[in-house]
């Protein structure tokens, strides 16, 4: 079982880039595709996008094409969420996600995520 742990997150301003990270202990990492989700009150997760395994191929929401880089390291068992240009709209609380494949799975659906971590909180300011 993995467990995973998010920070980075904070009080920007409208424009400005912030970078979060999700340290992943108890597992072997790069045995997961890593996703970044957010929610804000009242909704569900959003899916915002996801890595592959060895981090050959990332996928985005299409609200945020361009604007977010999602990486990862497995050496350090991390994955970061690369925000540029932040709009207030993007507040929220990020998650990261890891899910064992599968091809059956819908990977912007949260339940194909098997381990979550505790969220960490972005508001931007305008």
């Amino acid at each position: 079982q993995v467990q995973l742990v998010e920070s980075g997150g904070g009080l920007v301003q409208a424009g400005t880039s912030l970078r979060l990270s999700c340290a992943a202990s108890g597992g072997t990492f790069s045995s997961y595709i890593m996703g970044w989700f957010r929610q804000t009150p009242g909704r569900e997760r959003e899916f915002q996008g996801r890595i592959t395994r060895f981090g050959r191929d990332t996928y985005y929401a299409d609200s945020v094409k361009g604007r977010l880089t999602i990486s990862r390291d497995n050496a350090k068992n991390t994955v970061y969420l690369q925000m540029t240009n932040l709009k207030p709209e993007d507040t929220g609380v990020y998650y990261c996600a890891a899910s064992i494949p599968d091809w059956r799975k819908t990977y912007a659906d949260p339940s194909s995520y098997d381990y979550w971590g505790q969220g960490t909180q972005v508001t931007v300011s305008s």
